[in-house]
């Protein structure tokens, strides 16, 4: 009988704040969605567990606060990632398009503090949008320009998409990782 191993990967979840990290981060490792969150303070951790080949791999998800007052502690939170979700929101409005147009910030600081990790863009909040007016050209653009493994459309309320992410990044990190020891 095979040994089960266990696998454990740190991801990291930034964004500017009010985004929906928090929110996304409870859909699916709490399945509950909460509209009234209060601010994240420092970092919120999550985890989600499943299965590859009969290994089990766990993620930790680090939900580290958007806001400009924590960007002395970032640095230390991004510590040990292995891939990156940054989460902005398609709302009409002065923070969606904020948070669309701070992609790039959240990513170069990503790139600064973990390296080559696999990044990949969640755009959340799509329940707040007409889907059928969404211009998906501009954020295919960002993910291509800047090798983003990928993208998804989401929303906190549902949950829709974000599995296929976590499924990506469970492979990928299972696969680059399997020939070494596994974690404890």
């Amino acid at each position: 009988m095979k040994e089960v191993q266990k696998y454990r990967f740190k991801i990291v979840v930034i964004g500017d704040n009010q985004v929906g990290k928090t929110s996304l981060m409870d859909k699916f490792t709490k399945s509950s969605f909460n509209k009234d969150y209060g601010k994240t303070i420092g970092v919120k951790v999550s985890m989600l567990d499943n299965e590859i080949e009969g290994n089990m791999i766990r993620l930790l998800f680090w939900d580290i606060a958007g806001r400009d007052d924590y960007h002395f502690l970032r640095p230390h939170l991004y510590k040990e990632a292995r891939a990156a979700l940054l989460v902005f929101s398609l709302e009409d409005n002065e923070l969606g398009k904020k948070s669309f147009n701070h992609i790039l910030k959240w990513y170069g600081e990503i790139l600064k503090n973990c390296g080559g990790v696999p990044i990949y863009l969640v755009a959340n909040k799509v329940d707040l949008v007409d889907e059928n007016k969404l211009d998906e050209s501009k954020i295919k653009n960002v993910v291509e320009e800047n090798n983003f493994r990928g993208y998804c459309l989401t929303s906190s309320l549902s949950g829709s998409s974000i599995i296929k992410i976590l499924k990506a990044i469970s492979e990928e990190l299972y696969k680059r990782n399997k020939i070494l020891l596994p974690e404890l």
